[in-house]
């Protein structure tokens, strides 16, 4: 199974992503994980994203593009694997796409975790994240037992900087001005498979594998 993960900040799509690499024991593809992963390996590519990183600026799409096809290469992605957070604009896509075709390699499906914004705002702003464990609650949908206080350690909880009203809000906008393109573009080639997000958590997956099992 050779999947992409798509979804707005706060869809749910870290805890699909899971579920998607254990049932169906493929490797998960993170750009983040490789990033970090190529500076620790000390790599000839890691190297160099540690360059830009180290100075704030966004990594150069050739170069990330250059990672991610540099670790589906590894033997552990040779049944299958799980993109996710890449690609992020339509020239990763089309990059992608030629060096799946080079090496003769088909993505089965692009997944879309569907939220509607409003309903995801209200979602990151009522997020509570533990300052010690990071274990995340909701005001309303995930209460701790305590109020502010973590289940697992007993460590005070916090609002993040980014789950803020507007840091929220700004978050969506700039996505979905990235995202739509790619929507589209994976829609044209009959890959796109939207899923509804706005469920139990549970109901989402079963939906997922539905998807996939056509």
């Amino acid at each position: 199974m050779k999947l992409l993960i798509m979804g707005r900040p706060g869809a749910g799509k870290g805890t699909q992503a899971e579920n998607i690499v254990n049932y169906y024991h493929i490797p998960h593809i993170s750009t983040g994980d490789m990033f970090r992963a190529a500076i620790k390996n000390k790599t000839k590519l890691g190297l160099e994203a540690s360059s830009y990183m180290e100075k704030g600026e966004l990594v150069p799409d050739s170069l990330t593009t250059n990672i991610v096809c540099e670790r589906l290469q590894e033997p552990d992605c040779k049944d299958g694997f799980l993109l996710d957070g890449f690609p992020r604009n339509i020239s990763q896509a089309e990059a992608l796409d030629k060096f799946l075709s080079d090496k003769g390699i088909c993505l089965d499906a692009v997944l879309d975790i569907n939220v509607p914004a409003s309903i995801l705002i209200d979602r990151m702003v009522g997020r509570r994240v533990c300052k010690n464990c990071g274990a995340t609650y909701h005001v309303e949908f995930n209460k701790p037992q305590v109020e502010g206080v973590c289940d697992k350690c007993g460590s005070p909880l916090v609002q993040r900087a980014d789950d803020t009203y507007d840091t929220a809000k700004n978050r969506l906008d700039v996505y979905d001005q990235n995202t739509a393109p790619l929507l589209a573009y994976y829609e044209a080639k009959n890959l796109l498979k939207t899923v509804d997000g706005n469920q139990d958590f549970a109901k989402v997956f079963a939906d997922i594998k539905n998807v996939l099992s056509k």
